[in-house]
C-alpha cells in the first residue's frame, strides 16, 4: 500500500468518500460565507518579527525525537492590556469575566513573576488581595515558562497552532504569530526544543486550504523549519518535525462530518512532506486512540490507515479522557499501548504516547463535575509512565504543560486560588511544582537510567 502514488491515491479516496455519501444520503459540510478581513496589519507585525535574532544556547539532542518527555504549550491565554487587542483568552466564556464566568478550573501561580507579567483581575483571595493571571502574549512570560521546563528535565514543546479561525481572523493571527516568537526565542533561550502542532479541531474542509498559505507565511517571512539561526527547532530523521493534530477524529457533535475531511486531511499531509518548497518534513499526526482498529473516537473508514501509511511518520494517539483511574490505566496499556507499538514496529513507524495527570472543565461545562478525573496526587499520572516504560517506549507526550480549560496542566498553579462564585482546584497539601516534579522524575527513569518503580516516588 506504501507504493501507491500519493496523488493517486488522494484522486481513489475521493471516489470512494463520495460513494460514501451518496449511499448515506449525506452532503460534505459547508461553512458560512466568511466575510473578507483586512491581513494588512497583522503581516505587517508578522514581517517585524521575522527570522529568529537571538542566541542560541546548547541544551537537548535537537536532531532526534527519541529519548524525549515532550509537552503541549497551548500559549492561548491572554489578558486584558497585555497589548494583544484582545481579551481575557482563554480565562472568560464570554461576556464580562469575573467571579461566576471563567473557564478554568485551576488558577496560575503568578508568585514568582515580576509586575509586568501579573494582570490583574475581578477575582479575591480568602484574604481580600487580587489574583492575577499571565499571558503568553509577554514574552518574559514564556521565557519562564521555558525555565521551568529546563529546571525540571522537559526537552521539548509541542506549540499548539490552533487553525479554526487562524485563516480567517487577523487578531488571532497575530497573536499566534507573537506567542510563536516568544516559544522560538524561550526554547533557544534554554536549550530546550520546540515542534509546530497545526491543531485541526473544528476545522472545515476549506479552512485546510488556509492552513497552507499560514505554513507558507510561516516559512518564508518567519524562516520556520528553515531559519539557521533558529536551532532549537527539532529534527526527526533527519528533517524537521511538524505535528498535525486531530487525523480521523470523529466529530462528537456530527459523527459523519470528519468523514468528508479525511480527504483534505491527506491533501494537507502531502503538502507538507511533498511539496517541493514547503515540504521534506518529518510528520507526526495526533490520532484518535482507536486509529488502529478503526473503532471508538475514530473514523470507520480505511483511507485512515492508508492515509497514515503514505504520510506519517511518528503516531500519536490521543488519551485524555479515554481513561479514568488506575485500573483504566493498565487496561488502556494492554488493548491499545501495546498493540499499537507492536504495530508501529512493525511497519517502521515511531511511537509517541500520550498522557496526563487529570481532567477538569466544570467552569467551563457546569454539568462536568469539578475533578471529574482526579489526579490521586500524582499517581495517576505516575502508573501511566510506569505502564509505557513496561512497553519500552522511546518517547513520551505530555499533556499539557499549561492547559487549565480542561485542568490538565502540569505547570505551577497556585495554591491559594481565588474563592467565590467560581470554584477553584488546587495541589495542595502538594507543592506547585509538584507535577513538574514528578515528569522530571519520570523522564530520568523512561530515558536516563534511572529505575522507574511502579510506586510514585517520594520527594
Amino acid at each position: 500500500m506504501r507504493t501507491v502514488n500519493a496523488f493517486a491515491w488522494l484522486g481513489c479516496a475521493a471516489l470512494v468518500l463520495l460513494s460514501c455519501s451518496s449511499a448515506m444520503g449525506q452532503t460534505a459540510p459547508k461553512r458560512r460565507a466568511q466575510q473578507p478581513k483586512d491581513f494588512t496589519e497583522a503581516l505587517k507585525k508578522m514581517e517585524e518579527l521575522g527570522h529568529y535574532k537571538g542566541t542560541s544556547v546548547p541544551g537537548v539532542d535537537r536532531t532526534t525525537l527519541n529519548n524525549k518527555v515532550v509537552v503541549g504549550y497551548q500559549g492561548w491565554h491572554g489578558a486584558e492590556g497585555d497589548g494583544s487587542g484582545l481579551t481575557w483568552r482563554h480565562y472568560q466564556l464570554g461576556g464580562s469575566f469575573g467571579p461566576g464566568n471563567v473557564c478554568i478550573d485551576y488558577w496560575p501561580d503568578t508568585s514568582e513573576f515580576t509586575d509586568a507579567e501579573k494582570f490583574a483581575t475581578p477575582f479575591k483571595k480568602a484574604d481580600g488581595s487580587t489574583a492575577y493571571v499571565h499571558s503568553a502574549f509577554v514574552p518574559a512570560t514564556v521565557d519562564r515558562h521555558f525555565k521551568w521546563m529546563k529546571d525540571y528535565g522537559i526537552d521539548a514543546a509541542f506549540l499548539q497552532r490552533f487553525a479554526h479561525r487562524l485563516p480567517f481572523d487577523p487578531d488571532i493571527l497575530i497573536h499566534n504569530n507573537q506567542v510563536l516568537s516568544n516559544v522560538r526565542a524561550g526554547a533557544n533561550a534554554h536549550g530546550r526544543a520546540w515542534i509546530l502542532m497545526y491543531d485541526l479541531s473544528s476545522v472545515p474542509a476549506d479552512g485546510l486550504e488556509g492552513l497552507k498559505t499560514d505554513w507558507k507565511r510561516l516559512v518564508d517571512i518567519m524562516g520556520v523549519t528553515k531559519d539557521p539561526n533558529d536551532k532549537a527547532y527539532l529534527r526527526h530523521k533527519g528533517k524537521p518535525l511538524v505535528a498535525v493534530w486531530g487525523i480521523g477524529c470523529v466529530d462528537e457533535k456530527d459523527p459523519k462530518k470528519r468523514a468528508f475531511q479525511l480527504l483534505d486531511q491527506g491533501r494537507f499531509l502531502a503538502f507538507l512532506k511533498n511539496d517541493p518548497k514547503y515540504g521534506g518534513n518529518t510528520i507526526m499526526a495526533g490520532l484518535p486512540s482507536g486509529w488502529r482498529t478503526l473503532t471508538r473516537d475514530a473514523v470507520n473508514d480505511p483511507n485512515l490507515t492508508t492515509l497514515i501509511n503514505l504520510y506519517v511518520d511518528v503516531i500519536s494517539p490521543w488519551t485524555p479522557g479515554r481513561y479514568r483511574d488506575l485500573a483504566g490505566v493498565t487496561k488502556h496499556a494492554e488493548t491499545f499501548w501495546k498493540p499499537d507499538m507492536a504495530w508501529c514496529i512493525k511497519e517502521k513507524k515511531d511511537y509517541l504516547p500520550v498522557v496526563f495527570p487529570g481532567f477538569s472543565w466544570h467552569n467551563k461545562k457546569p454539568d462536568s463535575p469539578l475533578d471529574s478525573i482526579p489526579r490521586l496526587g500524582g499517581a495517576f499520572l505516575w502508573h501511566q509512565f510506569f505502564e509505557l516504560n513496561k512497553i519500552g517506549v522511546k518517547m513520551v507526550y505530555t499533556a499539557m504543560f499549561d492547559e487549565m480549560d480542561e485542568g490538565t496542566q502540569i505547570f505551577k498553579v497556585d495554591n491559594d486560588p481565588p474563592v467565590g462564585a467560581s470554584p477553584f482546584l488546587s495541589y495542595a497539601p502538594l507543592p506547585s511544582d509538584h507535577y513538574l516534579w514528578l515528569v522530571d522524575q519520570a523522564g530520568k527513569g523512561m530515558f536516563k537510567g534511572k529505575p522507574l518503580s511502579p510506586t510514585m516516588p517520594t520527594r
